[in-house]
């Protein structure tokens, strides 16, 4: 006579299963959006020193960061991790000193970050 499982003892390995992915999945999906918002904080910050390192080099800022890659200040534009894309970064223009440029850098992410602040906004 073969032994198999019964429906009883199914249904319990299914109720743990179930009851590991409600405990686990929240956790999970906490570390990808902290893990993303880490990256775009670090994304940020290198744009800024290059930025910056450009305007002590040059005397004036890069029109945009196309011209932070072709100037080797960059190795490429990099992917705002919000947004999958290159093209959503927004240049913020310079008027302090009248040249215009592109004095910072701020994400085009439509939301809010971890720390509560709109990712537009986000602090150097």
């Amino acid at each position: 006579m073969s032994r198999g499982f019964s429906l009883i003892e199914l249904i319990v390995v299914v109720a743990i299963i179930a009851l590991l992915l409600v405990v686990a999945l929240p956790r999970y999906q906490s570390s990808l959006d902290r893990a993303e918002f880490v990256a775009l904080s670090s994304s940020l910050r290198t744009m800024r020193e290059s930025i910056d390192r450009f305007h002590e080099d040059k005397g004036r800022y890069p029109q945009n960061l196309e011209e932070l890659v072709e100037e080797k200040y960059l190795r490429e534009i990099p992917l705002d991790p919000i947004t999958d894309s290159k093209t959503t970064w927004l240049p913020m223009e310079d008027t302090s000193e009248g040249r215009g440029g592109m004095s910072d850098v701020r994400s085009g992410a439509k939301g809010v970050a971890l720390n509560g602040v709109s990712y537009t906004n986000l602090a150097p």
